[in-house]
């Protein structure tokens, strides 16, 4: 399981195709809208995502992992396929909208979970990636791309290294 107890601080447009990434998939790191965001293990938008499946009719099935009462719980998730090809809905907690930032479909991929419900709009990105380590070179990329996500200025972007998974 990938929930995590801790934390510490810390692209341009494309069309994308639905990638396929498998159980082995690490995270490296997390951003927010707002550090409140990312703070208590169980906040909405700390989801640890496991992988991300294509279906045959073009939506994507999401298997992530987050707290609830005190127990790391495996969910799955269908989000929905819209006209933008890098654009979901979804309907999971305070989320109603996944979006693939960018990915190079083998080692890596940017993606952001957002709650576009005013008026407490909020975003959650990840770095996702099939290695454990990290690339700094990808990492630093990351942090350009989100850089250009889309939040209210007087939000403060909170890094988020993850750390050890929980053991369940």
């Amino acid at each position: 399981m990938v929930c995590s107890e801790s934390h510490s601080g810390a692209g341009t447009p494309m069309q994308l195709k639905a990638p396929s990434v498998g159980r082995d998939v690490a995270h490296h790191a997390m951003a927010a809208s707002d550090s409140t965001l990312l703070e208590a293990r169980d906040a909405p938008l700390r989801n640890y995502i496991t992988s991300l499946t294509p279906t045959a009719d073009g939506n994507l099935e999401i298997t992530l992992q987050r707290w609830e009462n005190n127990n790391c719980v495996e969910k799955k998730v269908l989000a929905e396929k819209t006209e933008n090809s890098r654009n979901f809905k979804i309907n999971f907690m305070a989320v109603n909208e996944v979006t693939l930032l960018q990915t190079d479909y083998d080692k890596f991929l940017f993606l952001c979970m957002k709650s576009t419900a005013a008026p407490n709009q909020s975003t959650m990105c990840q770095y996702l990636a099939r290695s454990e380590e990290a690339d700094n070179e990808v990492m630093n990329e990351f942090f350009r791309v989100v850089l250009t996500v889309p939040v209210d200025s007087r939000m403060l972007m909170g890094w988020h290294r993850l750390p050890e998974p929980c053991p369940v």
